[in-house]
């Protein structure tokens, strides 16, 4: 397993093993499970204030997606170019959400998983995302379906990512092989129909477009920015 090729993929797939030499206030992600959700919740305020969020949701939402992406990314990138995955076990993954990628994330593991189905759920979104979830429903309100749409759009966000880096560079198995894996993952109930048609569109939205000057994402279920909010009709995938 080279995680040194799987983070050329992009940076949400760099995966450090020591922590960053300009240091950090990095955790363990078992903490923040545990309930301690100081750097959950000052790292919402961050996004927020940053996009100028109209509510705290929407700073949560963004941020929630951006980390569930570093999760699949970290996963999914050497699982589909290697077979193996790291085990991400939560008390070896450090955290620092005042950090970008690749520096938010260090792990000091070694085990390693091979690359299934029923593994990466186990190791991502049973490990993390539901205890994620919950820390973001102690943060504040967002709902279960916003929060498992943002994950279902990583999921499909990472697998866009890592196939265009393997056909670009000779891996068309690497690109077979992550797209098997996404499939099998988006047959589970809590990721099923989350994106939809060939170009894994999200059926949901993660409101990033309240914010001033935000706009549209590429996947987003909205064709154009809603006038009255969620209460809009979303177009059909």
């Amino acid at each position: 397993m080279d995680l040194v090729e799987s983070g050329s993929v992009g940076g949400f797939f760099a995966l450090r093993t020591a922590p960053p030499e300009t240091g950090g206030a990095h955790r363990t992600l078992a903490r923040l499970y545990a309930g301690e959700d100081g750097p959950l919740h000052a790292r919402v305020d961050r996004v927020a204030a940053r996009l100028g969020a109209p509510e705290r949701r929407v700073g949560a939402s963004v941020a929630h997606l951006g980390l569930a992406a570093r999760l699949w990314s970290t996963a999914l990138g050497p699982a589909a170019l290697h077979g193996a995955f790291p085990d991400l076990d939560p008390a070896a993954l450090h955290w620092d959400g005042a950090l970008t990628s690749p520096d938010d994330l260090w792990w000091d593991g070694s085990a390693t998983r091979p690359a299934t189905v029923a593994e990466l759920r186990t190791a991502v979104q049973e490990a993390h995302l539901v205890p994620l979830h919950a820390a973001f429903a102690r943060d504040g309100r967002v709902s279960p379906r916003l929060l498992w749409g943002n994950a279902g759009s990583a999921l499909a966000g990472a697998l866009r990512e890592l196939t265009c880096w393997a056909l670009a560079h000779g891996r068309p198995e690497a690109a077979e092989r992550a797209a098997a894996l996404v499939s099998g993952l988006l047959e589970h109930p809590d990721l099923a129909g989350t994106v939809r048609g060939p170009r894994l569109r999200r059926a949901s939205c993660c409101l990033y477009y309240r914010c001033p000057g935000g706009a549209l994402c590429g996947d987003c279920v909205f064709d154009h920015p809603p006038r009255t909010g969620l209460e809009a009709r979303p177009p059909a995938p």
